[in-house]
């Protein structure tokens, strides 16, 4: 038997406090507060009707976090950006740990990965549960405040997905919601089969990475764009072909030199930026060609225009995965051997705000991961 806390330690969520006239400034200086906060520890105890309902997938699992990592969605709920924040909750969408309870559970003792969402099962065009709203893990009322910056969380086993052998404590954590949101884009979304020719921009982030080793998993062709000479190195050595700048302003016509002669053209860009990837793509996309677009850091609106249309293009978005496409993609980090890229590892909560630092200066490649279980040790 596992011993259990009578207290847990998470990182919450405070309100940046309001100005004179008694309003939150909604602009980029917003930088709401996290603090470390003590809490009581309990075991969810669900109803139980029959003894058959004790093993399925809808009992409620205790997992004792071992490593967390981070995502840009943290650092756009700091800023107040992002939509339906919930103050006084627990941060964090992705995480790593040892199922402790229930004993007779079979998959007590087991290193899992957690789904790092709500109310999307199957359904591959979006959220599929009636009358609930989707929701991603951290800081949002959609999960009520439940999040994986924390010593131990409580979800449903089916959200609980045996972690492949190859991956420890120091880089797990890092692969559920980019990981998820990536697999979506370049099987679902971007349809990428081997030998296709593919962009993908500002690599350096977890859902580009992600996105690069799936499709060289499969042996796509592909090319990337950062503003990074060594970022686009990196990227090489994972398996890119090549790179251009993206500050200048001729780089897809830099693009267009590097494709193959034979089949000189994209036929996806994964897209994170936004803005007008569409119009700078357009005559380097086939006919008929998809942009996947997951995120707009740009901060500019993304246009689409008539030139796209009479070209067929497709814009499609991208947020997340289903629980169903979360498995899979499990299967196919297994399957492969994918590594997690990781840029830094913390320990413990105390530097948790260093690794918010990190993600606003955006100079890393690949994830940040805090380290919360002093027991574990890396397999290195």
């Amino acid at each position: 038997m596992i011993e259990l806390p009578t207290s847990q330690k998470s990182i919450q969520l405070i309100e940046q406090p309001s100005s004179a006239n008694g309003t939150t400034h909604k602009t980029s200086a917003v930088w709401h507060e996290i603090q470390i906060k003590e809490t009581p520890f309990e075991i969810p105890r669900p109803k139980i009707e029959n003894e058959k309902d004790q093993v399925i997938d809808n009992v409620i699992l205790t997992v004792k976090v071992k490593s967390f990592a981070f995502n840009h969605r943290d650092v756009w709920i700091r800023k107040g950006l992002y939509p339906n924040i919930q103050f006084g909750s627990t941060l964090g969408s992705d995480c790593f740990g040892t199922v402790v309870s229930p004993s007779d559970h079979p998959m007590y003792g087991n290193d899992v990965l957690v789904y790092p969402a709500v109310n999307w099962l199957n359904d591959p065009r979006g959220p599929d549960v009636s009358g609930k709203a989707f929701g991603i893990l951290g800081g949002s009322h959609e999960t009520n405040g439940v999040g994986t910056f924390t010593e131990y969380i409580n979800v449903p086993a089916s959200h609980c997905i045996a972690s492949p052998s190859h991956l420890d404590v120091m880089n797990a954590s890092s692969v559920p919601l980019a990981g998820l949101t990536a697999f979506r884009a370049v099987f679902n979304k971007g349809q990428i089969k081997p030998s296709s020719n593919i962009l993908i921009t500002g690599i350096g982030g977890g859902v580009a990475i992600w996105a690069l080793q799936f499709c060289v998993a499969i042996g796509a062709n592909v090319w990337v764009t950062s503003s990074s000479e060594q970022k686009i190195n990196l990227a090489c050595e994972l398996g890119a072909k090549a790179g251009v700048n993206y500050k200048e302003d001729d780089w897809p016509k830099r693009l267009s030199s590097l494709l193959p002669t034979e089949t000189p053209f994209l036929d996806v860009v994964i897209d994170s930026g936004g803005s007008d990837i569409a119009q700078k793509c357009c005559k380097i996309l086939r006919p008929g060609g998809i942009i996947v677009n997951f995120g707009c850091t740009s901060g500019r609106p993304l246009s689409f225009t008539m030139a796209e249309v009479l070209k067929n293009l497709e814009l499609r978005g991208c947020t997340m995965g289903s629980l169903k496409e979360f498995k899979e993609m499990v299967e196919f980090v297994d399957k492969h051997h994918i590594k997690p890229v990781v840029h830094t590892v913390l320990h413990g909560f105390e530097q948790v705000e260093e690794g918010f630092q990190i993600l606003k200066a955006a100079q890393q490649f690949g994830k940040v991961v805090v380290v919360i279980d002093p027991e574990n040790h890396h397999k290195l």
